[in-house]
């Protein structure tokens, strides 16, 4: 398969996979243009990418919700947002980094919903 998408695209599939982690944007394309979406381990990727990032909003959003009523954790709250930020870079990176090399990494909760999603 992956030398049908070469051949079609000129992107292998760890290239796309790789690359639907950058934003949603390329992981909602490669749901929808051929050879990708005919792909797994694209679609994987893209599912994942996807699951990620409305993880990672709704983990801002609830966070800043629920911290905004709290009082006096101004300080707190900067530093746990600073450590919020590299904890979720740390994981975009390694998925990135794996996807380009190959590899599927599921990450828990949202692996196994894009599994699924890849899988149908």
């Amino acid at each position: 398969m992956s030398d049908l998408i070469e051949s079609q695209s000129g992107l292998s599939d760890n290239a796309a996979g790789g690359i639907s982690y950058l934003t949603i944007i390329p992981a909602v394309i490669f749901l929808l243009v051929d050879p990708f979406r005919r792909n797994s381990f694209v679609r994987f990727h893209a599912w994942q990418s996807i699951f990620f990032f409305v993880l990672m909003s709704a983990v801002y959003i609830v966070l800043g919700a629920v911290l905004s009523v709290v009082p006096f954790t101004g300080f707190l709250i900067g530093v746990m947002w600073r450590l919020l930020d590299l904890a979720f870079f740390v994981v975009w990176l390694i998925v990135l980094i794996n996807a380009f090399n190959g590899k599927r990494i599921r990450l828990p909760f949202v692996g196994d919903l894009a599994e699924r999603q890849a899988n149908r």
